[in-house]
């Protein structure tokens, strides 16, 4: 069964999801928050980059497609809890070359607390 994953839209639901829990390591910070009264069978998920941090275009939809990918994995892998509501930050430490496998590892271990 393919899961559909719902970013954030509105300015309201950002700012109650940044009162919730908080998880922070050198490549991310993720914030989470149970969500009341869910009846769909989506995740939802928002990946940020910054302007600050990430100055070039490039540079910020790599991050979040290294993110997207690592959470595809994560899908199929771990028993993701689908009543919550995440937030990801990405930090400038995405962007090096040899950080995927060390990126993967540490968002299962930091899922795997939430779960």
């Amino acid at each position: 069964m393919k899961i559909k994953i719902v970013a954030l839209k509105k300015d309201k639901d950002f700012k109650a999801l940044l009162k919730g829990q908080k998880i922070s390591n050198k490549y991310f910070v993720m914030f989470y928050k149970k969500i009341l009264n869910k009846k769909s069978n989506s995740l939802n998920l928002s990946i940020v980059a910054k302007k600050k941090i990430f100055p070039k275009a490039v540079d910020r939809n790599f991050g979040k497609r290294r993110f997207k990918n690592v959470l595809n994995q994560a899908i199929k892998k771990i028993a993701l809890n689908f009543n919550y509501s995440y937030l990801i930050l990405a930090k400038e430490n995405v962007l090096k070359k040899n950080c995927f496998e060390d990126l993967k590892k540490t968002m299962f271990k930091e899922l795997n607390k939430i779960v």
